[in-house]
């Protein structure tokens, strides 16, 4: 490579972390975008038209005769607005069945029958009338094609979220979640930095089997490892619970965590470890006032890891944690459920699914920082 210029590699690199974040990118704006919609909104064109106006087919049904009808001579007559009130639709094209949605346009009289006449205006506005037999009992359909502006709500949010629901309430699994992953990500992280120093800087007959073994367990498939697993907790009484959940994912998590501790520690400069010795510092005063601070960007980016893995994971959630009651289930499990009880109401599903990555949109962006001192620090050290 020529001094001074650019490899085309580096090209390739840009334009591959181009399109990572693009597929990255979009799935998210499409969740928030649609989140904001509503479901009439939805069906009718997707979310990159979101800002601008929508065509929809409509089926609504004019004012209830019986109530609403006013005599006019030897007629009866029931007028008003197929919207509730004069708004910002536009409708092109309107019928009275299935099969002609667009016999008629806006305007135009359509003769019903017998007499029995109704004119729709482009705003909704119409006018049925007729006999005293034909404008009684149910009230006439009209099948519409209109043109509405673009519209956001914030109704989503407040179904999945404040609404008390037990189908579609989300805040039960959101605290869930949080009580489950908070602890999780703690604990291993803690226990794996006073493993990983013991492991780099400590003397002891059969470190480097221990490191082996670490090394090994890495390999083992989380999921042979889920019903022996979980016989144990049932056999000492751990059960189905918080504290079974929070020790599975420390197990699972911590060889993860100690080799990359302990690669990280062990590359520490040894002079400072050494001038501290002579100092008299003892091994915990060593770890806590130099190793830790020293340590901070691996310990980061390893939390950050575990906090998306165990935010995001339904496996070990199901097996260790939910139980009939529903009283500890997780937002996974939660939107999972939804799929089966609100399959067709995509606002309510796409709400769901952006509540789930928000915090974890907010932990990686608030800490990717550290994540890329972390990556970056056994290059440079």
């Amino acid at each position: 490579m020529v001094v001074g210029r650019k490899s085309t590699l580096s090209w390739a690199v840009q334009l591959s972390t181009v399109l990572l974040v693009i597929l990255w990118l979009f799935p998210t704006l499409g969740l928030l975008v649609s989140s904001f919609r509503t479901a009439d909104q939805i069906a009718g064109s997707g979310w990159w038209s979101a800002l601008s106006e929508s065509e929809q087919n409509v089926v609504i049904r004019v004012a209830d005769p019986d109530e609403y009808r006013v005599q006019d001579g030897d007629r009866f007559v029931v007028t008003g607005n197929l919207f509730g009130e004069a708004g910002d639709a536009n409708i092109s094209v309107w019928g009275t069945s299935s099969r002609a949605i667009d016999a008629y346009v806006v305007g135009e009289t359509a003769d019903l029958g017998d007499g029995e006449t109704l004119i729709l205006q482009a705003n909704g506005d119409y006018v049925w009338s007729g006999t005293d037999e034909q404008i009684s009992g149910r009230a006439q359909r009209v099948f519409a094609t209109a043109t509405s502006p673009p519209e956001f709500t914030l109704d989503n949010y407040d179904q999945v979220l404040f609404s008390g629901n037990a189908t579609d309430s989300m805040a039960q699994a959101f605290f869930n979640t949080l009580t489950v992953t908070i602890p999780a990500t703690i604990i291993p992280v803690v226990v794996a930095a006073f493993a990983a120093y013991a492991l780099a800087w400590m003397q002891f007959p059969g470190r480097a089997s221990l490191v082996a073994i670490v090394v090994g367990l890495l390999v083992v498939p989380l999921q042979l490892a889920l019903i022996p697993l979980l016989k144990l907790h049932l056999g000492i009484g751990i059960g189905k619970g918080y504290l079974g959940v929070w020790l599975a994912h420390t197990g699972f998590g911590l060889p993860l965590a100690i080799y990359l501790l302990r690669n990280y520690m062990v590359g520490l400069p040894r002079d400072i470890i050494e001038n501290a010795k002579v100092d008299g510092a003892t091994d915990f005063q060593i770890f806590l006032k130099i190793v830790l601070p020293l340590s901070f960007p691996a310990l980061a980016s390893f939390a950050i890891f575990q906090f998306l893995w165990v935010w995001n994971d339904l496996l070990v959630a199901r097996v260790f944690l939910i139980d009939a009651t529903g009283d500890t289930t997780v937002m996974t499990q939660q939107i999972v459920e939804l799929l089966g009880t609100r399959g067709g109401n995509w606002e309510i599903l796409s709400t769901a699914a952006f509540v789930s990555i928000a915090v974890p949109l907010f932990v990686f962006f608030s800490m990717q920082r550290y994540l890329v001192r972390g990556l970056l620090a056994g290059s440079v050290k």
